[in-house]
């Protein structure tokens, strides 16, 4: 079934879920209507009828709640999925405005990360994000701004390959995982809780108290105070009221670190569960999986996670009018504060270990759909060759009808292409191109090519340079810092196996053409003389004189635009040579600026 069939089948099967869950509902009606007449008539022939139909009546309708509840569970669950399958109908016609674009994670200082659209709306990020963890969304994004290492890319890749395969499992982790937004304001406050010293159960005085005075209380009120006056009934509860009021500012501040943990923690032990089941055959999620299946722990860390959200809930009883009656007689918030810290002893180092291996899955699970939604996509190659070939590479963020693929094959050491064109002709989107494939290669991801072949290349931009009023920097000042920046990237990273692939944009355009000109031949000769390769896109057509007193070194390509009776005509098409076409005066024609022959 393709997405849109899937959608509607979910949709039907949460349709009928929901008419059972109302006639469910009816039937518990009937059922307690039916239960209160039966236990009046009961009452009528001796009490002990009526008692024992009431003790069956509350299992009965104990286990018809559950039931109940099961049900709509699992219709909340089948209309999650219906959704995560009309998201993915609608991603496939570039339509994901729905997902998260990781715009906390823009940077402009980045090397890479604001050109090429990275992070916000519209971003590769957007494109490529299914995340349903706080976890899952940063590990991916962190992928995408650090180059990974060609051996964690391979295995990575397999990972993601077989993945891919597991639509049902993958679509039941998100489905589980879109039940409740995730807040990492939760995960920080329960990582500082983890961190506190234990004041419970390293006191022993307070742990024999625990056991003592419930045990008090329940003689007392039963055995030895029932013959005395009520007022004796302080005698006792009183050493419990002290005791919790000695001890009330700590647990209020336990709470206050996990009291929003209950609910996403209880979300965290299902999708931990999906990944202890899963079977797999990589070898970098069986280690994944591993995390979560430790020896030392007997069912697995979904089931202590679990665990702590039960105790948490619990936790959470005090809330009740009621509680104050289970804290006189048994101690009730401390007796599950004690829990608490008993669970942090056990786990307080698994914890941030299952946190970390449930977000890289989390992310391997975006790769896996991309690859999935795009089969036709290429897995990259990373080489130690310093040579970047490319088979009809394409922009991912472009529609397919609409996207054009260009070959490439060029050293990525002391080489550089100078690409001219006229204006629209798709120079700024070429690089773009180069710059997104060489950072989903080296995420571990599928590229929008029919082959690619890297080394390992750190790809620095210049392309959207801004003034800086916070700083009063001119856009031209911002600019120079830039290009002070990647020259130090690639001092610093000559002669290593990780060279700088740099993408530039109109460089120096905030000057005069002299100025200009020479300013950009001098900074192309110190990228040259620094072992960088890249691509320099200009109007500047003095500049392609270089590639004849530099052979082999630098090479001319462009884009082309044919004009025909006033009609521009865009091919998108890498070509050898200098560009020999000019449109700017027609355009101005075309939005009304007059322009004289």
């Amino acid at each position: 079934m393709n997405y849109q069939e899937r959608d509607k089948h979910f949709r039907l099967l949460a349709d009928q879920l929901k008419k059972r869950y109302n006639l469910l509902a009816f039937g518990r009606l009937l059922f307690f209507i039916f239960s209160l007449a039966l236990g009046i008539f009961l009452a009528q022939q001796h009490w002990s009828f009526a008692l024992s139909w009431g003790i069956l009546f509350l299992v009965l309708f104990l286990w018809m709640v559950l039931r109940h509840r099961k049900v709509q569970e699992a219709e909340q669950h089948y209309r999650l999925l219906a959704e995560v399958n009309r998201q993915e109908h609608a991603a496939l016609d570039y339509r994901f405005a729905e997902f998260a674009d990781g715009a906390e994670f823009a940077d402009p200082l980045h090397p890479y990360a604001s050109d090429l659209d990275l992070f916000g709306p519209y971003s590769l990020f957007q494109f490529c994000n299914r995340t349903v963890t706080v976890a899952g969304k940063r590990q991916l994004a962190e992928w995408m701004k650090k180059a990974s290492l060609p051996e964690t890319v391979r295995v990575r890749q397999l990972a993601v390959a077989e993945l891919g395969q597991q639509l049902d499992w993958r679509q039941h982790f998100r489905a589980y995982g879109l039940v409740q937004n995730d807040e990492i304001q939760y995960q920080l406050s329960l990582h500082k809780w983890m961190q506190e010293p234990l004041w419970m159960y390293a006191n022993v005085f307070l742990r024999w108290a625990l056991l003592v005075l419930p045990i008090w209380a329940i003689i007392a009120l039963t055995i030895i105070i029932p013959g005395y006056p009520i007022a004796y009934v302080l005698i006792a509860v009183l050493p419990a009221a002290l005791l919790l009021r000695q001890t009330f500012n700590k647990v209020n501040l336990t709470l206050e670190h996990t009291s929003k943990a209950e609910t996403w923690l209880l979300r965290y032990g299902v999708l931990i569960q999906q990944i202890e089941h899963l079977e797999v055959k990589t070898e970098v999620l069986k280690t994944l999986q591993r995390n979560f299946l430790n020896a030392d722990l007997q069912f697995g860390a979904s089931a202590a996670i679990r665990r702590l959200s039960y105790v948490l809930g619990q936790l959470q009883v005090r809330n009740n009018p009621f509680a104050i009656f289970l804290n006189l007689i048994g101690l009730w918030d401390l007796q599950w504060v004690l829990q608490l810290e008993k669970w942090k002893v056990k786990h307080r180092d698994d914890l941030p270990q299952w946190f970390t291996a449930l977000g890289e899955m989390d992310a391997l699970c975006s790769l896996a759909n991309l690859h999935y939604n795009h089969p036709d996509w290429a897995f990259p190659v990373i080489q130690t060759e310093p040579i970047l070939h490319a088979e009809q590479l394409g922009h991912p963020l472009i529609p397919a009808e609409r996207r054009i693929g260009n070959d490439l094959h060029m050293a990525t050491r002391q080489h550089l292409k100078l690409l001219t064109g006229s204006n629209m002709a798709g120079k700024s989107t070429w690089l773009r191109t180069l710059g997104v494939n060489i950072v989903l290669a080296q995420t571990g991801a599928p590229v929008c090519a029919q082959a690619l072949s890297i080394p390992p290349l750190l790809v620095f931009t210049g392309m959207r340079t801004q003034d800086d009023l916070s700083a009063s920097a001119s856009s031209f000042y911002a600019e120079l810092r830039r290009l002070r920046a990647l020259l130090d990237q690639v001092i610093a990273h000559q002669g290593q196996a990780q060279g700088v692939f740099f993408l530039l944009d109109e460089i120096l355009k905030g000057t005069n053409s002299r100025d200009r000109h020479q300013g950009s031949r001098a900074l192309m000769l110190q990228l040259l003389r620094h072992e960088s390769a890249g691509f320099i896109a200009t109007h500047d057509l003095e500049l392609t004189a270089m590639e004849a007193e530099h052979p082999g070194l630098i090479e001319n390509l462009c884009m082309e635009v044919n004009i025909q009776e006033d009609e521009l005509f865009f091919d998108y098409t890498l070509k050898p040579g200098i560009s020999q076409s000019f449109n700017a005066s027609l355009l101005m024609r075309r939005m009304g600026i007059g322009v004289e022959e």
